[in-house]
């Protein structure tokens, strides 16, 4: 396993729903990286990375409110060696304590902060882990209930790459956050712990990336099939770098996507073109899957093709707002003629039905 822990702090927030007071419970001061805390943090790391809705940021240069002190500076504090990692953790569940409080919101859940090496990057996660039920049957076929971590639902969560922040403190995307689906508010106080701030837009700048593409293709008159194999290598190159939590690289990408005969590859386009791109980010999945394929659900319809397809295959009518499927795909046409001949059974049986009412002579009494 690749990756290392070297420290690792777990505590407890629940709220009253009577009084809106929250209740803290510390964890235990010194939690030893055990070979299940290690499966546990990897297991944690992957989830995290495989979550799509991720947005990035800063550390605020706001200052804190009072005498209080922020994140980033108890952080700072734990860095230096100043204090150990145990206060630092007690000193930021407090700080979410204290957020939390503010809120209107019955977060409950296992604050986990973590410092950990992987695959050469140090980081900083903090994460609310919520709380789940779980039912189970012994061998006298007896009920019992009990609580796990839900992992798979983690929503509330941000990673710190510390050698990103320590190279670049005046940087834009040093903190990786998941944005919250369940309303602004969810994630607000969750940033407001960390005093972060948006920065860099990795949907925006993916957006750029496919239309760089697409004008890149254009511009060197690439045929249909040399059009899609482009967009194919593009997917495949953003996938392996997602997987392994690599940021996109344009100079990377200009040695998989370029054309023989020009000479000029993409990232030599990029800088010709002065995209407002950076050189590196962290891309935004959701947008680069569409690049091959056209896909839409609504109305019990679900439809999806690859965009090579459009125009030839599939055509799209505007005046009446209607699609057209040449060569059906043989597993949906086979479907379909089930589905045509059974409609005629049923219509031919209901036809002898009718008639057959139609011939029973009146009864006579």
């Amino acid at each position: 396993m690749s990756l290392i822990i070297s420290n690792i702090a777990l505590h407890f927030l629940s709220k009253k729903e009577e009084t809106g007071e929250v209740i803290l419970r510390l964890g235990p001061e010194n939690i030893s990286a055990s070979s299940k805390i290690e499966s546990f943090v990897d297991a944690l790391h992957k989830i995290y990375n495989s979550k799509g809705s991720k947005a990035y940021g800063h550390f605020s240069s706001m200052p804190a409110e009072g005498e209080k002190a922020r994140f980033v500076d108890i952080m700072e504090s734990y860095l230096g060696d100043a204090q150990s990692f145990y206060q630092f953790s007690n000193q930021a569940v407090n700080l979410l304590k204290n957020e939390l409080e503010k809120y209107d919101l019955a977060e409950t859940g296992y604050l986990i902060i973590c410092h950990y090496e992987y695959m050469g990057g140090r980081y900083l996660l903090a994460a609310i882990i919520p709380i789940s039920e779980h039912y189970s049957v012994d061998g006298e076929l007896n009920i019992s209930a009990d609580q796990h971590l839900d992992t798979n639902k983690l929503q509330l969560a941000a990673r710190i790459d510390l050698f990103d922040y320590q190279d670049n403190a005046e940087g834009n995307r040093y903190i990786s956050f998941i944005k919250g689906r369940a309303g602004r508010k969810v994630s607000d106080f969750f940033l407001d712990f960390l005093s972060c701030e948006e920065g860099l837009n990795s949907k925006e700048q993916t957006q750029t990336l496919v239309q760089a593409v697409e004008d890149y293709v254009s511009v060197n008159q690439f045929d249909a099939n040399e059009k899609q194999q482009t967009r194919k290598e593009l997917l495949s190159y953003c996938k392996e770098q997602k997987e392994s939590a690599q940021d996109v690289s344009l100079q990377e990408l200009g040695s998989v996507i370029k054309t023989e005969e020009s000479g000029k590859d993409f990232y030599k386009f990029c800088q010709e073109q002065s995209y407002p791109i950076e050189e590196s980010f962290p891309h935004d999945q959701a947008v680069v899957n569409k690049v091959t394929k056209y896909a839409g659900y609504g109305n019990g319809i679900s439809l999806s093709f690859e965009r090579s397809h459009f125009g030839q295959d599939v055509v799209y009518n505007q005046a009446n707002e209607s699609i057209t499927i040449f060569k059906v795909p043989p597993n949906l046409k086979a479907q379909l003629l089930d589905l045509l001949e059974n409609n005629a059974k049923q219509s031919q049986q209901q036809a002898i039905a009718s008639n057959a009412n139609n011939e029973t002579p009146d009864a006579e009494f």
